[in-house]
């Protein structure tokens, strides 16, 4: 009994132990080592890109994916390694990948909007855009999200999908803005003289930009002003300074020059029966 008990271990270790303990082993050798390949391999890959003069947004994007691929293929000769079938583990896996992708398919429209997004490039990482009803400068586009920064630094994630999916307006576009004001003057002003001082002071400011000119134009005769629209345009980057610095050099030159621009009000007259 005492021998049989001891071929019994012995063939337990010799048979079972031995041999699952060196493909666990083996497997973990080949996750651990494929990681650290597959970390290497993305930035490799990313310094190549970024050398190329790819986009930035681009070139996260790829990693992703190709950081998302080379996890798959590890996890797959690891499971090899243990036997696992993995022939059909991959048809089990494309039977429930299609049931998965019924039930998430608002995250696949992500995915395929984000494809979308980096292929066709509506916007650029850094530029300021508006969409999906929000905006701010663009971070990163991923696989399912965008990430926006806001100027209060805030930080919105917003679905690929109701990006693309909507009206995407690129205010980074272009390398020049137009401010468009709306002034208004008393009726009993002289628009002659409200003019001249409007087109003096954006002479002034070296930041207005010559070619294409500024202009000042009556723009309409409303209720209880004359509104004159003025409209310089100046480098994307100088657009809010600019804008706000106009606003408040108007209204303490037209106070100094005597020119008043009038709000809405409403005159009450009382009469004595």
């Amino acid at each position: 009994m005492d021998s049989l008990a001891a071929f019994d271990h012995s063939a337990l270790i010799n048979d079972y132990l031995i041999p699952w303990g060196i493909r666990i082993a083996l497997a973990l050798a080949i996750y651990v080592l494929g990681r650290i390949l597959a970390r290497w391999v993305v930035r490799l890959s990313e310094r190549l890109m970024n050398r190329s003069g790819m986009d930035a947004i681009l070139v996260k994007f790829l990693s992703n994916v190709l950081n998302a691929l080379l996890l798959a293929v590890i996890l797959i000769a690891a499971l090899d390694e243990l036997g696992v079938q993995t022939t059909s583990l991959l048809a089990l896996l494309g039977a429930a990948g299609l049931a998965v992708g019924l039930a998430l398919k608002d995250s696949l429209s992500n995915f395929s909007a984000g494809v979308m997004l980096i292929i066709f490039r509506p916007f650029k990482q850094g530029d300021f855009i508006e969409a999906a009803g929000v905006s701010g400068v663009v971070e990163t586009v991923g696989i399912f999200n965008t990430t926006l920064r806001t100027g209060d630094n805030r930080e919105i994630i917003v679905p690929n999908s109701q990006i693309y999916g909507g009206t995407i307006t690129n205010v980074s576009a272009r390398p020049t803005r137009r401010i468009d004001l709306l002034i208004g003057i008393g009726y009993e002003d002289d628009i002659r003289k409200a003019k001249g001082l409007l087109e003096e002071i954006m002479a002034a400011d070296a930041r207005i930009l010559e070619d294409p000119a500024p202009t000042v134009v009556v723009a309409d005769l409303a209720d209880s002003s004359v509104n004159l629209g003025i409209r310089p345009w100046v480098n994307s980057g100088d657009y809010w300074a600019v804008r706000c610095d106009l606003l408040e050099t108007i209204k303490l030159r037209f106070d100094e020059s005597g020119i008043s621009i009038p709000y809405p009000q409403t005159d009450v007259h009382l009469y004595q029966a």
